[in-house]
């Protein structure tokens, strides 16, 4: 199994995108309309706002999750005991923001957003007939006027070489949500689980976008596209001085969006909210 990068001009690009999802959880874009600049200045931006004071003043809310989660309540992945060396800031468009950086990120968030939908769409469109006939709603349709669509904007800080053994930048994990969009980092080490158990480095040549399928896609398709396990390795050698900064956008359906027989949106995520002790 390998991931090669699908030119989102080609004409065949919904078809071998979809292909990508089906066969690993995850397709790689390039060429696609968001732009390498402004991504760019936001991992410039944020990066000097995650070294600063600045964030204790936007600790995150407990009841609405918006805003500054410091390293101390990082995720701890499940199955795992050790918190993942991370700090990161939750973005809704209803939440707490740095009015400095507000504009820039939310113009992001919805940029982002809009291509999301039309790659919902691709995946709909080439669902076989007898996966999309468990769709109970046009898949796009799912996250319209959603306010549950996150955007995580991440820092995993440098190692400073006392990090508690076997804590990683990301423990491995699947996401909760639809699919994820995320721009390729400012550092490497996203990898996918291939079906024999190796690990594969994601392709992150700076300017390609990485969605993956997540939890709930696969409880709707049921389970024809595969939330695949991934994680973020530690660095190495000289690498291990550089921050990573990374933005993904996490597509969420309206809570009440029946997923399936057994799942609406919001008692999927409730159930694993529970499971990662955030709730």
């Amino acid at each position: 199994m390998k991931l090669e990068a699908v030119d989102y001009q080609s004409p065949t690009a919904a078809k071998d995108f979809v292909e990508s999802l089906r066969q690993t959880g995850f397709g790689v874009l390039k060429n696609h309309p968001i732009s390498k600049e402004r991504v760019s200045d936001i991992y410039a931006h944020w990066e000097a706002f995650f070294n600063s004071d600045d964030k204790e003043a936007f600790v995150y809310s407990k009841d609405t999750q918006d805003g500054f989660f410091p390293q101390s309540v990082s995720e701890v992945a499940k199955g795992f005991k050790k918190k993942d060396i991370k700090e990161y800031y939750h973005y809704y468009p209803w939440g707490k923001c740095p009015d400095s950086l507000k504009q820039e990120i939310h113009e992001y968030y919805q940029s982002t957003l809009e291509l999301a939908r039309e790659l919902l769409n691709w995946i709909e469109a080439e669902s076989p007939e007898e996966v999309s006939q468990h769709y109970r709603e046009p898949l796009s349709n799912m996250v319209k006027d959603s306010e549950q669509t996150l955007l995580r904007i991440l820092h995993y800080p440098p190692l400073k070489g006392d990090e508690e053994p076997d804590a990683i930048r990301a423990a491995a994990h699947e996401d909760i949500n639809l699919i994820t969009l995320l721009p390729a980092a400012n550092e490497p080490g996203l990898q996918v689980k291939a079906k024999d158990g190796s690990w594969l480095d994601v392709p992150c040549d700076f300017g390609n976008l990485i969605v993956n399928i997540g939890d709930m896609l696969q409880e709707a398709s049921g389970h024809y596209f595969p939330s695949t396990t991934h994680r973020v390795i530690n660095p190495e050698g000289a690498d291990t001085s550089r921050a990573r900064i990374s933005l993904p956008l996490f597509l969420h359906p309206r809570p009440a969006v029946v997923l399936s027989d057994k799942y609406t949106a919001d008692s999927y995520l409730r159930e694993r909210l529970r499971e990662l002790g955030v709730v």
